[in-house]
């Protein structure tokens, strides 16, 4: 996957937390799954995918295993092979991924608000809502079902 497409599916997990900060004001427990789902990918992005210009096109993910890591490395070189300067940038790198895709989330769903509250109302009648559902609501579907040139 290119960086571009795991920021967007990094926005797409930040899409209900986007929403509870627009209409409620506040955030809740229901994100927890997707929140660490998406630290992940952001923390895979910096760490195996050298996708980060500031860190360079290294992995610094280690497999724990390594026969190469000898006892009088610290603990964070130990369990990471990385000190802890180089932890605190990929910490920093790894937010700011965050921070950025979901105010680009939020941005998307504050223009889209009566999409949203659409979405909302309709998924309160059914669990669930499929992509041709979602785009029919968004006005995105022609009167074939197919999706409408943007």
């Amino acid at each position: 996957m290119t960086k571009e497409e795991l920021e967007n599916k990094i926005a797409v997990l930040l899409g209900g937390r986007a929403a509870e900060l627009i209409v409620f004001n506040h955030y809740s427990t229901g994100a927890a799954d997707e929140l660490r789902r998406l630290t992940d990918i952001a923390r895979s992005m910096v760490t195996r995918y050298g996708m980060s210009p500031k860190l360079g096109s290294v992995a610094y993910e280690r497999d724990a295993r390594s026969h190469l890591q000898g006892s009088d490395l610290s603990s964070s070189a130990r369990n990471h092979g990385f000190g802890e300067e180089t932890g605190n940038v990929i910490d920093a790198k790894v937010k700011a991924i965050v921070d950025n895709a979901l105010q680009r989330t939020a941005e998307i769903l504050k223009a889209c608000r009566n999409t949203l509250e659409r979405a909302a109302l309709r998924l309160l009648e059914k669990e669930t809502l499929d992509e041709k559902e979602l785009m029919d609501l968004a006005g995105l579907l022609t009167a074939t079902g197919v999706a409408a040139a943007e």
